[in-house]
């Protein structure tokens, strides 16, 4: 069974969502406008249906008149050991940018190092790993 997916109405925003996200997590993008897909609730050159694939697959539209934007209170898409430490700190200084470190990825007292950033877009992530999963982090993981 497919892991759920990130799905975002943005407002207008879409096709820079998808080019921010492409550079943070890698993989391919596809978009689609609305005159593509025939139809008339929104700009004719906004995107109707956008997704990354790669390491992280999301979808991200621009709101047609029948959608609310995206917002999000008490919510947090987590990335817990979905990749290799550095690739999590790569992907936690990236959805920085632009946005907000919630809390720095650091190592807990539980033993596990993790974070939270709010992106440009307003989602929030939770990224963090176990130590020990990455051998050439162990210079770096003695100092989160």
């Amino acid at each position: 069974m497919p892991a759920p997916s990130l799905y975002l109405h943005l407002p207008g925003t879409a096709a820079e969502a998808l080019e921010f996200y492409r550079t943070v997590f890698g993989g391919t993008v596809q978009q689609h406008s609305f005159a593509e897909f025939e139809r008339t609730d929104g700009p004719a050159d906004a995107i109707a249906h956008g997704e990354l694939r790669g390491a992280v697959d999301l979808y991200v539209s621009d709101t047609g008149a029948q959608d609310e934007p995206f917002s999000a209170s008490g919510l947090m898409v987590a990335l817990l050991g979905v990749a290799e430490p550095t690739t999590l700190r790569t992907w936690f200084a990236g959805l920085a940018e632009g946005g907000e470190v919630v809390s720095e990825l650091q190592r807990r007292p539980w033993g596990a190092s993790d974070g939270q950033v709010r992106d440009r877009y307003g989602v929030r992530w939770l990224i963090g790993y176990e130590h020990g999963t990455d051998p050439s982090a162990d210079a770096t993981s003695a100092q989160e």
